[in-house]
């Protein structure tokens, strides 16, 4: 059994609001834990800052970052992770290779640094270690890692996450084909297929997506049809956009639902689901 919770499930921009309280505001932030593994957390939005509250005082807490792009809406939790300011944490961060040849930790090194942070990352007391992946297999612990290159605007990952025959997959910005017919690139493919769980962006309703075809996001229709198309068993629509109340995200989730062959539901910040496989 894996067993993943919400820490953040908005895109673009956190928002906080009483039309946004159901649902939550933070940017894009899930951890998986699997007994006696080290916790993987799924990017590094402003969700993170909650999930470094609950595990923040953790002797010699080590957890590894997959994450999927260097955006704001996905990077700006890390100086808020509270576990940092301790000197016995180790934080590695996944990431994908850059095409300009800059590293990883030198971006976050430009990012997280005065004027624009006012302590410098390297001034952070915990052990940073990253590492920079592509179209890779690797482990993390026992748990199986498969990362792949996605459609989205700059270099972005998709994860899969597989332990004791259950899996786990991250598409959280999927830049959805133009168009009117649906198609899925070989690597999205093979981290989607027969996933236990599908965390995909749905972040546009089909009316947003002509105006919005090139933002690098999905919407409700196609993150349903991918999960069909590779016979995942369930759905979390995820990248919620900033300016979706709960109201019409509720609506919207539970259409998804009643027309999909797939369990279907929205994710929620705070929500916790453990996923086990449906296999025979």
């Amino acid at each position: 059994m894996l067993n993943v919770t919400f820490h953040g499930v908005r895109g673009s921009t956190p928002c906080h609001c009483d039309e946004t309280r159901h649902f939550g505001g933070n940017t894009s932030c899930v951890s998986l834990r699997a007994d006696d593994e080290i916790p993987i957390i799924f990017d590094l939005g402003t969700g993170l800052r909650y999930f470094g509250k609950q595990v923040n005082g953790t002797p010699n807490f080590h957890a590894v970052c997959l994450l999927t792009h260097l955006h704001y809406d996905h990077t700006m939790g890390l100086p808020f992770f509270e576990p940092l300011l301790r000197g016995d944490t180790i934080f590695e961060i996944y990431a994908p290779k850059q095409p300009d040849g800059r590293s990883v930790k030198e971006l976050f090194l430009e990012k997280i640094k005065p004027p624009m942070f006012p302590v410098p990352l390297e001034q952070f007391a915990a052990r940073l270690v990253f590492h920079e992946v592509g179209d890779d297999d690797f482990t993390v612990g026992n748990m199986q890692v498969r990362s792949r290159y996605v459609p989205h605007v700059g270099p972005t990952l998709g994860f899969r996450v597989s332990h004791a025959g259950v899996a786990v997959t991250y598409l959280s910005d999927h830049q959805q084909p133009a168009g009117a017919d649906f198609s899925l690139t070989d690597g999205a493919r093979a981290l989607c297929e027969d996933a236990d769980l599908l965390i995909h962006d749905s972040q546009f309703t089909d009316a947003e997506f002509e105006a919005k075809s090139s933002w690098g996001h999905s919407t409700f229709a196609y993150a349903r049809w991918v999960a069909e198309t590779c016979r995942v068993k369930q759905l979390a629509l995820f990248h919620h956009d900033p300016s979706r109340s709960d109201a019409s995200l509720s609506s919207i989730a539970e259409s998804v639902a009643a027309a999909s062959s797939v369990d279907v539901f929205a994710a929620r910040e705070g929500q916790t689901v453990d996923v086990v496989t449906c296999s025979a």
